[in-house]
């Protein structure tokens, strides 16, 4: 092997969004995650443009996690050529390719409601992808198992490692030619309601690390009174609750801690409505993985017996139409899209209405409009007045915050040669690598968004 690699920051690089970072080397070239990027505009259509590199000569895709932002651009990049295999922990390959069936759905969807109703500028608009590319994309998984040194050619290896953010998640350990490459992925809490704390690597000679909160702690909020409270106001105003929500862990989180308040009798039997066909296919995948998580199976059943996990979409308009005081949790978790839209249409104009949002929204997105108090946001094609009451719990993000961050590098033995911090703003990016710098004094970059570097080994 020559002795230098290449690496190229295709996505996730001063932006949280569209993780793709490729390994060249001469016996094989390497693409760790797969995703779309979310978000702003400019950042959208970038989606829409080819990789700029050569995709057919991509050998495998090893993905961190099957978070859209992670693995929603598979399908594309299938279609720019690659052959290869794609590869990660079961649970994680089950997680993405629910993710990718629907999103491809929502695609075509979109593009057929778009022509319809002609609201979009491109004519005719074309979905991103289909559910026929995304079904043949699937077919290139293929299954590892994690916590094992697996060989790629002789001088390349790689491992798997459990850190929590969502169930099969993991970070990637990359062994070249004697250099170890460590990938963070996203790096889970500890003390999480539904997983277990992440592992943490113990050497790195060149670490990507994730800075999503990099600059932020997560508030010590009181989850379960904070919700508590939220749920007894929307009783009082006789109103609805509608929780946006990510189908993947923050679903099942918030049906976890909405049922143990119930069983403890500190809500009443206040009817919650589950409107994610995405969602329900994740619970699935607690069932079927029941070693990737700490929820017993009992209370698995009984959570879910609990709820109104609703099955089709005039399900959605008898919940709409449903005069009682309810909680609706729908995806999407930052209103980009999804079912939740629906409601919103409905009911955000309403003042007895409550829009609960409970992880990280990102620039441009309708999440963040309406936190930083947006008076209408726009979708289907319309401006709709919001005159719900808009409120947020940031403790319920599956993100690690600096401090844990700075715990999951804690017993890192080595000193590495160097640190690259990407899924980050800028704020955020800039905040941890003073923070690396301070405790750790380790030499720390932030790379821009297409920059390539070649590192020797």
């Amino acid at each position: 092997m020559e002795n230098y690699v290449d690496i190229h920051f295709l996505g996730a690089a001063r932006v949280v969004t569209g993780s793709k970072f490729l390994i060249e080397t001469s016996e094989q070239n390497i693409l760790i995650d797969c995703g779309m990027f979310q978000g702003l505009k400019a950042l959208r259509e970038r989606n829409w443009k080819p990789l700029p590199i050569d995709v057919a000569a991509i050998d495998v895709v090893i993905l961190t996690h099957g978070h859209l932002d992670h693995v929603g651009y598979l399908p594309r990049l299938v279609q720019q050529g690659f052959k290869g295999k794609i590869k990660g922990t079961a649970p994680t390959l089950a997680i993405a390719e629910i993710i990718l069936k629907d999103s491809a759905k929502i695609h075509e969807e979109e593009a057929k409601k778009a022509n319809k109703e002609q609201y979009s500028k491109h004519q005719p608009a074309i979905p991103f992808y289909t559910v026929k590319q995304a079904e043949q994309t699937i077919r290139q998984f293929e299954v590892e198992i994690e916590a094992t040194w697996l060989r790629l050619t002789d001088l390349i290896s790689y491992r798997f490692q459990y850190n929590g953010h969502i169930i099969g998640s993991t970070f990637v350990e990359i062994d070249i030619n004697a250099k170890r490459f460590v990938f963070s992925g996203d790096v889970g809490r500890r003390d999480d309601y539904l997983l277990n704390d992440p592992k943490h690597p113990e050497w790195a000679d060149f670490l990507f690390m994730e800075s999503t909160y990099g600059n932020k702690l997560h508030p010590k909020d009181n989850v379960e009174a904070l919700l508590t409270e939220i749920i007894s106001e929307t009783l009082e105003k006789k109103g609805n609750l509608i929780i946006p929500s990510f189908a993947v862990e923050r679903l099942q989180t918030l049906m976890y801690i909405l049922w143990k308040l119930y069983k403890a009798r500190k809500i009443t039997n206040i009817p919650i409505f589950i409107d994610s066909p995405m969602g329900n296919n994740v619970l699935d995948v607690f069932k079927r993985f029941p070693k990737w998580h700490k929820l017993a199976m009992t209370d698995y059943e009984a959570m879910c017996n609990h709820m109104h996990i609703i099955q089709s979409y005039k399900e959605t308009w008898e919940t709409i139409d449903n005069p009682r005081s309810k909680i609706i949790i729908a995806g999407s978790g930052m209103v980009t899209g999804g079912r939740v839209l629906t409601y919103l249409q409905q009911l955000i104009d309403q003042e007895r209405t409550t829009v609960l949002l409970v992880g990280y929204q990102a620039e441009g997105t309708r999440g963040r409009q309406l936190l930083e108090g947006a008076h209408e946001i726009r979708f289907f094609g319309k401006y709709y007045p919001v005159k719900a009451t808009i409120k947020s719990i940031d403790s319920l993000s599956a993100h690690a915050d600096q401090d844990d961050l700075l715990q999951w590098v804690k017993g890192i033995k080595n000193i590495p040669e160097e640190v690259f911090l990407i899924h980050g703003e800028p704020t955020a990016l800039d905040a941890l690598r003073v923070k690396l710098k301070a405790e750790y004094n380790w030499k720390v970059s932030i790379p821009k968004l297409e920059e390539s570097l070649r590192i020797r080994i």
